[in-house]
């Protein structure tokens, strides 16, 4: 490899690995701007690599919301009394010749935005009843600027957060074109929330497919009855430093479990909305068995 794309590889790691402490750390837009411009030789190469490293809500979706073979809705629920949850409902259009699987879709820490419908639509041309939920609701919805969606996703009571997923869990479990089996999956910040369902809600929850979450304490694994699926990212040090002592805690608890880590792709490797770390090898593959391991556990 030529010594300069060497060096492009790495200055685009770096970039990476500061992007990762703005989105997840709580580092300040400025401090961090000011950091990747020092980094990229100036505003204007910085704002290049931030293109390629961002989320793009505008970016082209894999399955169109007209697709004449799903259905969608938006739907509320009730998760409390006085509360309720909003989100995208997707299923297979037609009649099925039976009852559906049923499988909830949490979304990362910019809230229910486009890319995440699009998994949801995913999840129901496979035969899935899909459900994503906005655990922005009760503050007005998932807003457009997804720093805004972070600050407020960060801060969510999480106790309270988990208790609506759960809430969720047992109506989707209950509705009349399922077959009450429901699983989760979840990414970044809704892939820590579906490892905390999963302890949450017992028998409730059949499956279980968490793509790099940081995972809850280890001394949890133990309250878990879901069949578990944990896709990591070789080059994302910061959840994968709570993923080992998880994943041997899910072991020692005779939890049935799978975890794959997938070398060389870089944290969020599955959201074909940032081209930078967007990996499609890896994203299929771990999509693959993903669509087995809920299809086997909810059938």
């Amino acid at each position: 490899m030529p010594e300069t794309e060497m060096v492009d590889d790495t200055l685009r790691q770096r970039a990476i690995a500061l992007y990762d402490r703005f989105t997840h750390d709580g580092m300040d837009r400025r401090a961090f701007f000011a950091e990747l411009s020092r980094i990229a030789g100036g505003a204007a190469a910085a704002n290049l690599l931030l293109a390629g490293i961002a989320a793009n809500p505008a970016a082209a979706a894999l399955t169109a919301p007209d697709d004449p073979g799903i259905t969608v809705k938006r739907v509320r629920w009730k998760v409390a009394p006085g509360r309720m949850l909003a989100g995208y409902r997707v299923m297979p259009s037609g009649t099925p010749a039976g009852p559906l699987p049923l499988v909830m879709v949490i979304h990362e820490n910019r809230g229910l935005n486009p890319h995440i419908e699009d998994i949801a639509r995913r999840l129901a041309l496979a035969g899935f009843i899909a459900l994503a939920p906005d655990f922005l609701s009760a503050r007005g919805g998932t807003p457009k600027n997804e720093d805004r969606a972070r600050t407020l996703i960060g801060q969510l009571d999480l106790g309270r957060t988990t208790a609506d997923a759960v809430a969720t869990v047992l109506m989707l479990s209950k509705d009349p074109a399922g077959n009450g089996k429901v699983g989760a999956v979840g990414f970044c910040w809704g892939g820590a929330l579906t490892d905390r369902v999963a302890v949450a809600a017992g028998g409730s929850l059949r499956a279980a497919v968490s793509y790099y979450g940081p995972a809850p304490d280890p001394a949890e694994a133990a309250k878990v009855k879901a069949a578990m699926m944990l896709h990591y990212a070789g080059l994302d040090d910061r959840v994968n430093a709570t993923a080992r002592p998880w994943v041997e805690a899910l072991r020692a608890a005779h939890v049935r479990y799978e975890s794959y880590l997938y070398p060389n792709v870089n944290h969020a490797f599955n959201n074909d909305t940032a081209p930078d770390r967007y990996n499609a090898e890896a994203a299929k593959l771990a999509w693959d068995r993903t669509i087995r391991f809920l299809k086997t556990q909810l059938a």
